[in-house]
This record gives C-alpha cells, sequence and structure tokens, in this order.
C-alpha cells in the first residue's frame, strides 16, 4: 500500500503543494484540511488519528512527541511512521524526501518507525 501522509500544522502548507508538484497523486493532507484533524489538534489525539487513517506524520515537533509516542506505544497504540525535518534544510529538499518515500516504500515499511527527511 501506498504511503499515506499528514503534514503537521506547524509546517507551511507550501510544503504539501510541493509534494503534491511532484506527483498529484500523492495522498497527503495537513492538520485543518477537510479531510484531516482540526487546528489545534493534541498530540495523543493525533497519534490516534494516524492509527486509524493509516497515515504517516511528517513534522517538526521534537519537544512533545516523543513523550506522546511512548505513551501512546505504552498502551498498545501504533503508528504508521513518523518523518522530523532536519532543521536548516529547504522546502523543496523535504518536499523531494517525501516524494522519494512514497516512490520507493510502502506504507507497511514504516509501522511503528521513526526517521528523518532528508535522509
Amino acid at each position: 500500500m501506498k504511503i499515506r501522509f499528514l503534514l503537521d500544522e506547524n509546517l507551511s502548507p507550501k510544503l504539501k503543494f510541493a509534494v503534491l508538484r511532484l506527483n498529484p497523486a500523492i495522498d497527503i493532507v495537513r492538520v485543518g484540511d477537510p479531510d484531516a484533524p482540526p487546528l489545534g489538534t493534541l498530540d495523543p489525539e493525533l497519534l490516534r488519528y494516524l492509527e486509524v487513517s493509516q497515515r504517516l506524520l511528517v513534522t517538526d515537533n521534537r519537544k512533545s512527541m516523543p513523550s506522546h509516542l511512548e505513551a501512546h506505544w505504552a498502551a498498545g497504540g501504533h503508528i504508521w511512521g513518523v518523518m522530523w525535518l532536519r532543521p536548516g534544510t529547504t522546502l523543496g529538499s523535504w518536499a523531494e524526501a517525501i516524494f522519494l518515500l512514497w516512490e520507493t516504500t510502502d506504507s507497511e515499511e514504516w509501522i511503528d518507525k521513526l526517521d528523518w527527511i532528508p535522509f
């Protein structure tokens, strides 16, 4: 199954459009979009949404998300992957890395895994 992405609300909406320019078939939504959790959704609720919707989270939240992930896993939950954005990288590099993930891997490969983009 192809990866489906959820962008954290703290990320620029321009990232979604940059990814879609590379391939409009990529299933990518941002928190606050009509088919995504509303703006202001707390991390624990976001993790539950990711599990149910089978979406990989792209975020720059390195402050609160790690502890919420630990609690989610401790409660028996799972995720379809989390990708942290490397600071100081360009929007274009992030978009290309997301496209590369979508193009070369399957969603099942990312269950309960964490990584950085670009790699």
